[in-house]
C-alpha cells in the first residue's frame, strides 16, 4: 500500500511554468507605483504568499493606504498576460499516471479562488482535482490552514498526504500541518533555498518528481 492516498500540488511554479510571468508583473507594478522595483529574486521570493505580505515585502515603503492601487496594478498586468504562461512539460501525463493508480490529487495555491478556476478551466485540468484551497480562502502560506481545510474536506489523515511544491512557503506550510512535502526546484525558489526547509527529497524537473512518486507515493 502506498504511504500516501492524497498528492496536494501548489499550482504556480510547480504546475504552471509562470513563475517569470509573475516577477515581472510585480515589478511593474512596483515602477507604477513609484517604487523601487525589486530584483528577479525578491519578486520570486513572494509567489505564494498573501497578497498583503507580497506588498509588504516587495513594496516596503508604500504606505498601507496605496496597498490596494499596487494589487490592482498588477492585477491588470498578470489578467492581460496570463495566458502567455504554459503548464510545464509533463504535468498533464503525470496528474494521469497518478489518478490511474488511485491517488486523490488537490491544489494548495497562494492565486485567488477566481485566479485558480481560471488557470484550471483554461489548462483542461480541473477533472483531475477533488479539491482546492486558495489563498483569498483563509490564511495564506505558510499558516497550516490551507492544508488543514484540504484534508478535512477530504478525510485525509497528515500522514496520508504529501505537499509538492516550489517555494520554502510550501515546505513550511507542509511542515507547519504535519504533511510530509516534496520541493521542485524548477519553480519560484532555488534549491539552496529549498534544502533549508524539511523535504523529502528535492527533484530538478517533472520527470524526476514523476520517478519520485513512482517509488514514493
Amino acid at each position: 500500500m502506498s504511504r500516501y492516498e492524497l498528492v496536494i500540488f501548489d499550482w504556480d511554479g510547480t504546475i504552471m511554468d509562470s513563475t517569470g510571468l509573475i516577477a515581472r508583473c510585480i515589478q511593474d507594478a512596483c515602477r507604477e507605483v513609484g517604487v523601487p522595483v525589486p530584483s528577479d529574486e525578491d519578486a520570486r521570493w513572494v509567489i505564494g504568499l498573501g497578497a498583503s505580505a507580497s506588498v509588504r515585502y516587495v513594496a516596503p515603503t508604500l504606505p498601507a493606504d496605496r496597498h490596494a492601487e499596487f494589487a490592482n496594478r498588477y492585477r491588470s498586468h498578470y489578467l492581460s498576460r496570463e495566458h502567455e504562461a504554459p503548464l510545464f512539460d509533463g504535468i498533464p501525463e503525470l496528474l494521469a499516471e497518478l489518478r490511474s493508480r488511485e491517488r486523490r490529487l488537490a491544489v494548495a495555491t497562494g492565486k485567488s479562488r477566481r485566479g485558480l478556476d481560471r488557470a484550471l478551466e483554461a489548462s483542461g485540468l480541473a477533472p483531475h482535482f477533488e479539491a482546492s484551497r486558495c489563498a483569498d480562502e483563509g490564511f495564506a502560506k505558510p499558516h497550516p490552514g490551507m492544508l488543514l481545510a484540504l484534508l478535512d474536506a477530504t478525510g485525509v489523515a497528515p500522514s496520508r498526504a504529501l505537499m509538492i511544491g516550489d517555494t520554502t512557503h510550501d515546505l513550511e506550510l507542509a511542515a507547519n500541518a504535519g504533511v510530509d512535502a516534496v520541493g521542485v526546484t524548477y519553480g519560484a525558489h532555488a534549491g539552496e533555498l529549498l534544502r533549508e526547509r524539511p523535504s523529502r527529497h528535492l527533484a530538478a524537473n517533472v520527470e524526476e518528481l514523476r520517478r519520485w512518486l513512482a517509488l514514493h507515493a
